[in-house]
């Protein structure tokens, strides 16, 4: 009987403890996507260099590694077309099949042409070389190593030494395993930004209005004529501030399949101690590697001012110009699946995960949970399903605050004040625990 009682003991302690690990957070590694992000420097517009600097000390993706090869921008000016490629792409899908005429091929239009003028840019300079490049941390010798592939790859120690142990020449045994899933999500996004003063539009939008409502008013007493106009006015006066900040970003992914593969390990690859020239210039030149268009998304924002607003003017473009990148990325994730990411539940009971607002939650989206098995043999990692959980409406985090600015609890008049969250919540199952990995369902 004590034997009984003392196993059945036991039995609650462990159970105890499988619980407080489901609710205890713990760090997962896993193998995230790589990303570059890049603006275009182009069109002026009322405080371009706000926008421009806000992009460029915005936090990176952190559900992405930082994969920037040194090419923050640049100015689709100076990567003008042909008159044969103007043909092209006049008549292309991509440019809604435009009409193609002399004077347009003559002629550069740069927004017309942007998508074109990317591809253009990413070729001269060797955008996709520079990417392969980071990988395998390529050196002035032309040597390269694997090691920012090991790190990336979350392998384990004795999985290191047996492949070291095999590779020590080229790393081609780690590398061919572990490379197409690490290397072939590599990913550039590139945004362009269009910044308009609000006065302008509704000014326009104002004058149009009344002049229409001359037309049609034409003879009625004149008492209806000014309130009608002061109407108007008033609709001005309420849109004529700040500004409309429009964005769009381009998403490519790098082109990583057998054919590259082999002719980058066969023809190229040499590591410290077994420099070859003609490897390194054959890498130099190469056109092999390139880029793929994935597709494209854009997200406009309203800014306005308020004498209420703690925030400087700066302070506010600055913020807007960072939610709206957060936007359009959210969004080219949803439609985009190879761009989608994985997030680790941050807690199993309940279901928590770090993800809110920024990633485009409102409420209802489905999320995969997904358990990762990686194979002892190869390094790679496999992805398996074991259910499907809902984001809760009313309990979604609001992560869209500025770095350093604490969430304030909401207090509604009469009510009680509404828990401030750090976390977004799901219903779907009491199975998981903390560290799975989520994936959300298009």
């Amino acid at each position: 009987m004590k034997k009984t009682i003392t196993s059945f003991g036991l039995l609650l302690f462990g159970m105890s403890s499988f619980v407080n690990a489901q609710e205890k957070p713990v760090d997962v590694k896993y193998r995230r996507s790589s990303l570059h992000t890049m603006v275009i420097e182009s069109e002026k517009f009322p405080q371009k260099e706000v926008v421009l600097k806000a992009f460029q000390n915005a936090p990176f993706p952190d559900k992405y590694n930082e994969h920037t090869i040194g090419d923050k921008s640049f100015n689709p000016v100076n990567y003008t077309l042909t008159g044969e490629e103007k043909s092209k792409i006049y008549t292309s899908s991509k440019l809604g099949k435009l009409a193609a005429s002399a004077a347009d091929i003559k002629t550069d239009s740069v927004s017309k042409e942007l998508p074109e003028r990317i591809l253009k840019y990413i070729s001269k300079e060797k955008i996709a070389n520079k990417l392969v490049a980071k990988w395998f941390n390529r050196q002035a010798d032309g040597s390269f190593d694997w090691n920012l592939v090991a790190d990336r790859g979350v392998f384990n120690a004795s999985f290191l030494e047996a492949k070291a142990a095999q590779a020590s020449s080229d790393g081609q045994a780690l590398l061919k395993t572990a490379g197409f899933e690490l290397i072939g999500n590599t990913f550039v996004v590139i945004n362009k930004f269009k910044f308009h003063a609000n006065e302008p539009v509704a000014a326009a939008i104002r004058d149009g209005a009344k002049a229409e409502l001359a037309k049609t008013m034409s003879g009625k007493p004149q008492m209806l004529i000014d309130k009608a106009n002061s109407s108007i006015d008033k609709v001005y006066e309420r849109t004529k501030e700040g500004y409309t900040i429009f964005a769009t970003s381009y998403l490519y992914q790098l082109v990583w399949n057998d054919t590259v593969s082999n002719a980058f390990f066969t023809d190229m690859y040499m590591e410290k101690g077994s420099v070859d020239a003609k490897k390194k210039a054959t890498f130099d030149n190469s056109d092999i590697f390139k880029l793929e268009f994935i597709g494209d998304e854009s997200a406009s924002a309203l800014i306005t001012f308020s004498l209420k607003e703690k925030r400087t003017e700066e302070q506010t473009i600055s913020l807007a110009t960072v939610r709206i990148v957060d936007n359009v990325y959210a969004k080219l994730q949803k439609k985009y699946d190879v761009f989608k990411t994985k997030t680790p539940l941050y807690t199993g009971n309940p279901i928590t995960a770090k993800i809110g607002v920024k990633e485009g939650l409102e409420g209802g989206e489905k999320f995969d949970v997904l358990e990762q098995n990686i194979d002892p043999k190869t390094g790679v990692a496999t992805y398996k399903s074991i259910g499907t959980i809902k984001v809760d409406k009313d309990l979604i985090w609001d992560n869209t605050y500025n770095d350093g600015e604490a969430p304030v609890a909401v207090v509604e008049e009469g009510k009680e004040a509404k828990p401030v969250l750090d976390r977004t919540t799901f219903s779907g199952g009491k199975k998981f625990y903390s560290g799975l990995l989520i994936k959300q369902i298009k």
